[in-house]
C-alpha cells in the first residue's frame, strides 16, 4: 500500500513536471493560432478548397498549420470544409497539417525530447499529406464519398467557430480595437477544447511511467532485436498505443517521451505521435460526421499512410545520423525545478494567460458579436 501511494506521488510529480516543462511554449503556440484565426476565416479557406490539386492541397496545408492544434476541433472545421464542398484530398491535408504541423507541438517536442523529433514531426507532416494524397488518389470512393458529404448528423455538429476580426486588409484589421479581444475569445476557446486532453496526456505519461517497468516496454517494443524486425513492428505497434490511450493532439507529447526513454524506435514514437488522428473518440467523431463506411475508410487511410510515413522518417533520419540516443535520465529531468528560463518564461506567458482569460470574461463571445453587428467595437 505504501509502494502504490508513493508511486502515485511520483507518478503525479512527473505529470506536474510536464506540464513545467512545456507549460509557456503551450501559451505561445496558443496565442499564434489564436492570431491566424483572428485575421484568416474558414470561409475564406472554403471557397479556395474545392478542388484537389497541388495549390488546393498546398493551400489547405498551410491553413491547417495556421490552425488549432486540438484534434477535435481540426476534425469539426475539416468536416465544415469537406460538407460545404471542399474536396476530400484538402480536407483531409487539412487535418494532418493541423495536429502536426503547428508551432507549439514542435516547441514541446524540441523542449521534451530534442530538435530531431521537431524537425521529424515538422518534415513528417508533409510526408504524412504527400503519403495520403496518393492513398487516397489510389483508392477513390466516388459514391461513398458523396455518401459521405451528404450523411445527416444525429444532434446536428459544433463547429470550432473561431472569432474573425472585420477589415478588407490585415492593416486595416490590426488597427480594430476589437482584435486583441478576439484574439483573447479564439485562445481561450482552444484552451477549453484542449484542456482535458492536455491533462490526460500528462497524467497518463506520468502513471505509465511511475507504474509500468521498463522491462514491460523493452519487452513489447522487441528492443535488443535486430533493427530489421524492430523498426517495421514498432512502426506498426506505435498507432495502436495511441489509439488505446485515448490521448490526441499535443497531449501526447509526454506519453511519446516516456516510451523513448523505454525503448521503442525512433519510428515507432513517431507513429504513435502521428496517430492523434485515430484515437477511439475521433473514431466516433468520423462515425457519426461521415458515416461508420467512411469512418472505417479514413482510419485505414491514416494507420496506413501513418506506418508509412513513420519508416520513411525512421530510414531518412538514421541515414543522415539524425536519430539521436534515448535518454534514460528523461524521468528524473522531469521533475528537476530550477529557477531558471524555464521560471521565467512559464511567469512571462502566465501572465500573458491571465491577460486574454480576462479579456474573455470581460468581453464574452455574445457581446463581441453584437458590437460587430452594432459597428462598434468596445474596448
Amino acid at each position: 500500500m505504501h509502494e502504490i501511494a508513493s508511486n502515485t506521488g511520483h507518478a503525479l510529480l512527473m505529470a506536474f513536471g510536464m506540464f513545467w516543462k512545456t507549460g509557456w511554449s503551450l501559451v505561445l503556440g496558443f496565442t499564434i493560432s489564436a492570431i491566424l484565426q483572428a485575421f484568416v476565416s474558414t470561409d475564406q479557406i472554403r471557397r479556395a478548397l474545392g478542388r484537389d490539386g497541388a495549390k488546393e492541397i498546398a493551400l489547405a496545408t498551410i491553413a491547417g498549420a495556421a490552425s488549432s492544434s486540438c484534434s477535435y476541433a481540426s476534425a469539426a472545421i475539416s468536416r465544415t470544409l469537406f460538407k460545404k464542398g471542399a474536396a476530400l484530398v484538402p480536407s483531409l491535408a487539412f487535418l494532418f497539417a493541423s495536429t502536426n504541423l503547428v508551432v507549439e507541438l514542435g516547441l514541446i517536442l524540441y523542449f521534451l525530447m530534442g530538435w530531431p523529433f521537431t524537425a521529424a514531426e515538422w518534415i513528417g507532416g508533409v510526408v504524412l499529406i504527400v503519403i495520403m494524397t496518393i492513398v487516397v488518389r489510389l483508392t477513390y470512393p466516388a459514391r461513398l464519398v458523396e455518401e459521405a458529404r451528404r450523411h445527416p448528423e444525429p444532434g446536428g455538429s459544433h463547429e470550432h467557430a473561431a472569432m474573425v476580426v472585420a477589415g478588407a486588409t490585415w492593416r486595416d484589421k490590426l488597427r480594430e480595437p476589437a482584435a486583441r479581444i478576439a484574439v483573447a475569445q479564439n485562445f481561450a476557446m482552444d484552451f477549453t477544447m484542449l484542456w482535458k486532453d492536455l491533462i490526460g496526456g500528462f497524467l497518463i505519461a506520468g502513471f505509465l511511467a511511475a507504474f509500468v517497468p521498463d522491462g514491460v516496454w523493452a519487452g513489447l517494443f522487441l528492443t535488443g532485436t535486430s533493427p530489421w524486425l524492430q523498426i517495421p513492428v514498432n512502426a506498426l505497434l506505435g498507432p495502436i498505443i495511441a489509439v488505446v490511450t485515448f490521448v490526441c493532439s499535443i497531449g501526447n507529447v509526454p506519453m511519446a517521451a516516456v516510451l523513448w526513454g523505454s525503448g521503442i524506435s525512433f519510428g515507432g514514437v513517431l507513429a504513435f505521435l502521428y496517430a492523434d488522428l485515430i484515437v477511439l473518440p475521433l473514431l466516433d467523431v468520423y462515425r457519426r460526421y461521415y458515416g461508420w463506411r467512411m469512418a472505417a475508410y479514413i482510419f485505414a487511410v491514416f494507420y496506413s499512410t501513418m506506418v508509412l510515413a513513420a519508416l520513411i522518417m525512421d530510414v531518412a533520419f538514421t541515414l543522415l545520423g539524425w536519430v539521436p540516443q534515448p535518454d534514460p535520465n528523461i524521468r528524473a529531468e522531469m521533475v528537476d525545478f530550477q529557477i531558471d528560463y524555464t521560471f521565467w518564461l512559464n511567469l512571462l506567458f502566465g501572465a500573458l494567460a491571465a491577460y486574454f482569460a480576462y479579456l474573455n470574461w470581460r468581453y464574452p463571445m455574445h457581446h463581441h458579436r453584437e458590437a460587430e453587428d452594432d459597428g462598434h467595437a468596445h474596448t
